[in-house]
């Protein structure tokens, strides 16, 4: 590949990537950023009472057929998906998770398990089927039999703390129990001598004082409409901590709610604006400060949609003891982006972004983690390393492609060497190193003034490794591994081949219509170098010949998961000379499903070839990820 083309292959990477090439993450969205169509926001305290009897209906009409009619993870649909639906039915399922938990899967979806998030339900519809849910463990001769022991023993309590919303939406049954055996601020103990059955007995009364147990039917209350006066466009937003009430939905009875007084201090909302408000999740095992500052951004699109959303508001605030804040009188417009961040120990944290909804005067960010942090690399655990070689005119490109996730509670901080080099990772000896990229579908790194630091997570970080070696007729290629990999697999042109002891040779694969030989080997350790011998001319544009289905299905899966983004760096001319035939087929293509039925039995065809060792572990989950976003998106 010559200069200029190296040049337009760098470009393209950017374009693609929205990185940049200190792996640090933007403080803003990415470049290229087009506003999905937005979650569901979690309000993590039901605006009413949920009400039992809605839940049951809702239950029946859209959980049934996977959970079961009495949860227990046998409904029909449910026994084809492949997975274990959770069977909440049961005790030692339903008794250690909160409403509030069982509300965001139900919001957010669990697509892991092939749940898809309920957008069909409004938020009280969905507080009112997790109520239900909650009591499908349980049985009316229980929770009569612990409101008759309550009552007894505990004649002189008060049930405020039961019937709480902010509170009961956040406690589970197992911390009910708790309370009944030990007590807390506002319960005395009055069960340190029951036994479990009467434990648990009390702990499902208890839980039923938050819900409506009525046969009624539960409509969403309208948003109230302030009553005072508009505030001016110029108006300083009220600090968090002013006390402001939600401008949403109808205050439960027993729920704690900020006072509205006709004082002057009162907080008036002008038409469009409203508050946005969150919390920050504190994993590090130490205080925060008692003077951390958070920052709230907003970001807005331009006329231009290519150029990405733009900064247009930034507030400072602070954070409440209990680790939530509140941003009151903020503009929001529909599609306004927010996003939340603070800084710990020079490096600055964000929330993940939520997107303004039309007509909505309250906005919640997800929580903001912050965890302890550490500099030891070797905590990360290296999945995948891929290498490619492309040949041009005068020499030959190397890419080096890292899979890698950080499994751990802790953030790892990385500082580059030189303010260049990836610790943890080697570029082959005898290459000339480029430099690093992050790749499209990697976790986002986050920036530090000296690297960059990975935040624990289940999904993966990505990085490519450019480097340039002297086309030779034979060369010997040493790449060494800092950290252990589970698998290494070299893609070389058709027509040039590589011989090592290490490496097992997998024969010519067809990857979107072009041929690769194909070299592998598993469970690399840390400190090992593995050393390959390159021969050969690669074959001009070879395009590989028509294979059976099967097959051809196969390498499809090896194309979207072993290469992804890769293969387009294998050669941006191929990419360049293609793109009118692509464009021309995506034209013209249809649907590839029919319904989501169809999209189930595809991702059990997949289970299958995956437990048979057929297709690579990248392949697997990257094409099971493609096909839950396809039944997502029938839902």
């Amino acid at each position: 590949m010559k200069l200029r083309n190296l040049i337009l292959f760098t470009l393209l990477t950017i374009i693609i990537s929205a990185c940049n090439f200190t792996l640090a993450e933007d403080v803003t969205p990415p470049p290229n950023y087009v506003p999905p169509t937005p979650e569901p926001q979690l309000v993590l305290v039901p605006a009413q009472v949920p009400a039992v009897e809605n839940g049951k209906a809702i239950f029946a009409e859209k959980c049934a057929a996977c959970h079961g009619e009495t949860g227990l993870g046998d409904g029909e649909q449910g026994i084809q998906l492949g997975v274990t639906v959770p069977a909440f039915g049961l005790p030692e399922i339903a008794r250690p998770a909160s409403p509030a938990q069982w509300y965001t899967i139900v919001t957010r979806g669990n697509m892991e398990r092939l749940m898809p998030p309920f957008a069909s339900l409004n938020d009280q519809e969905r507080w009112d089927v997790v109520a239900y849910a909650m009591t499908l463990h349980t049985t009316v001769e229980q929770v009569a039999k612990g409101r008759e022991i309550f009552e007894t023993r505990c004649t002189d309590c008060s049930t405020d703390f039961f019937t709480d919303q902010t509170k009961m939406s956040a406690v589970s049954e197992i911390e009910l129990a708790r309370i009944v055996k030990q007590g807390n601020a506002e319960i005395p103990a009055f069960g340190a001598d029951l036994s479990d059955d009467d434990m648990w007995a009390v702990a499902a009364y208890l839980r039923t004082l938050s819900f409506n147990t009525e046969d009624v039917q539960v409509v969403e209350a309208p948003a109230s409409t302030p009553t005072t006066e508009p505030a001016s466009a110029t108006q300083t937003p009220v600090p968090a901590d002013a006390g402001t009430p939600s401008a949403e939905g109808t205050p439960v009875e027993g729920t704690a709610q900020a006072e509205i007084t006709n004082e002057p201090t009162a907080v008036v909302l002008q038409e469009g604006f409203g508050s946005v408000s969150g919390s920050v999740d504190n994993k590090t095992g130490a205080d925060l400060p008692s003077d951390l500052k958070i920052i709230l951004r907003g970001y807005d699109h331009g006329a231009d949609p290519s150029a990405g959303p733009q900064e247009v508001f930034a507030e400072e605030g602070t954070l409440d003891t209990d680790g939530t804040y509140t941003f009151e009188n903020i503009e929001m417009p529909e599609s306004r982006i927010f996003i939340s961040e603070v800084e710990v120990d020079g490096i600055t944290m964000q929330s993940d972004f939520a997107v303004v909804e039309a007509g909505i005067s309250s906005l919640t960010l997800p929580p903001l983690t912050l965890t302890e942090m550490t500099d030891d690399t070797s905590l990360l655990i290296v999945d995948e390393v891929r290498l490619f070689l492309d040949y041009s005119d005068a020499e030959i490109q190397v890419f080096g492609v890292y899979s890698f996730h950080n499994p751990t509670d802790k953030t790892i901080v990385v500082e580059l060497k030189d303010g260049t080099e990836v610790p943890f990772i080697k570029m082959p000896e005898g290459t000339t190193g480029l430099g690093y990229e992050a790749l499209q579908d990697s976790e986002p790194f986050v920036n530090t003034d000296n690297g960059m630091a990975i935040p624990p997570s289940e999904n993966s970080y990505g990085m490519i490794a450019f480097t340039t070696v002297p086309k030779e007729e034979e060369f010997e290629i040493s790449q060494p591994f800092v950290l252990p990999a589970a698998s290494f697999t070299v893609f070389l042109p058709e027509g040039v081949k590589a011989e090592s002891a290490t490496l097992t040779d997998e024969g010519l694969q067809a990857i979107q219509n072009f041929n690769f030989q194909v070299y592998t080997a598993l469970n690399v350790q840390a400190g090992d170098t593995i050393k390959f011998t390159v021969s050969g001319e690669p074959k001009e544009s070879a395009e590989a010949a028509p294979e059976p289905a099967v097959d051809s299905n196969r390498n499809l899966l090896i194309g979207a998961g072993a290469l992804g983004l890769a293969f387009i760096l294998a050669g941006v001319w191929l990419y360049m000379r293609d793109r009118n035939r692509v464009e021309e087929d995506d034209d013209e293509a249809e649907p590839e499903f029919d319904s989501s039925e169809d999209v189930l039995d595809a991702i059990v065809a997949l289970d299958d070839l995956h437990r048979a060792k057929k297709i690579s572990e990248e392949a697997y989950q990257k094409r099971r990820a493609e096909l839950k976003e396809i039944l997502k998106g029938m839902m």
